[in-house]
């Protein structure tokens, strides 16, 4: 499926990883619903690719707002062909144990990262099967299969978007529509420093250098369903379903946006 002329939902669009796949996707012709909650910094990405693509900004939560972003999305643009559910929750700052942590904190982190993105692609499925063609690309990160301290919410919240992504691609099997999971790998945005204040992340590459994977995911790869490792799709072009990283006991952990 090629990007020209397509129209692609980017949840978390306003920074980071979402913000960088924006870019891409423009340059490429596709056509944007951006959506995130932060107006201002939405607008600014809006502005930036309204030049050379159609752009419509949605300042919404994914969480509380799934009808009126697909809602509006179709109404805009009458289709959907892509929709990357990069928008995450971390949780509390710093990320509290399990054993402490707040209850409705959790529900927020579970709803956010696990609920939302199926519901959004509830409500986008229908017409993408009735075309027999769409692409859903999950973004996940290696505490979803990695046990780290302190990353239990997030972590957790993430294993279940995999397992709901892994079942609904077995029940999309044969309507045409891909299902993706990726793990962008660790990065220095906004969000990690959030997750983990104080530590150093000057090291980590920038969303920049993930964010061809999900080009690459949408006009090359023809599987129906894979769990990928965007690094290994930017460093070699090879496909990677492994789901693992190849440190193991690195302390730090993978953020989506």
């Amino acid at each position: 499926m090629r990007l020209q002329g397509r129209v692609a939902v980017i949840t978390g669009a306003s920074r980071g990883l979402g913000r960088e796949i924006g870019r891409l996707y423009a340059r490429r012709g596709a056509r944007l619903v951006l959506v995130a909650r932060g107006e201002a910094a939405l607008r600014e990405v809006a502005e930036e690719l309204s030049g050379p693509t159609e752009v419509l900004a949605l300042a919404a939560g994914v969480g509380e707002e799934a009808e009126h972003i697909s809602g509006a999305a179709l109404h805009r643009f009458g289709r959907v062909d892509v929709l990357i559910n990069n928008a995450s929750e971390i949780g509390p700052s710093p990320m509290p144990l399990l054993e402490v942590y707040p209850w409705d904190a959790l529900l927020r982190v579970f709803r956010i990262n696990a609920v939302a993105p199926l519901h959004l692609a509830q409500l986008l499925l229908p017409q993408m099967k009735a075309r027999r063609e769409g692409v859903i690309i999950n973004v996940t990160s290696d505490a979803g299969v990695q046990a780290y301290a302190g990353w239990g919410g997030y972590g957790a919240s993430k294993a279940a978007l995999e397992q709901l992504s892994r079942v609904l691609a077995a029940e999309l099997l044969g309507s045409g529509v891909r299902l993706y999971v990726v793990d962008p790998g660790d990065m220095n945005t906004e969000m990690h420093r959030q997750a983990e204040p104080g530590v150093d992340l000057s090291q980590l590459p920038g969303p920049h250098v993930p964010a061809p994977a999900f080009v690459y995911l949408v006009e090359e790869e023809t599987a129906s369903f894979g769990r990928f490792e965007a690094l290994t799709i930017t460093g070699t072009r090879e496909r990677g379903n492994a789901g693992t990283r190849s440190d193991d006991t690195a302390p730090v952990s993978s953020l989506g946006a």
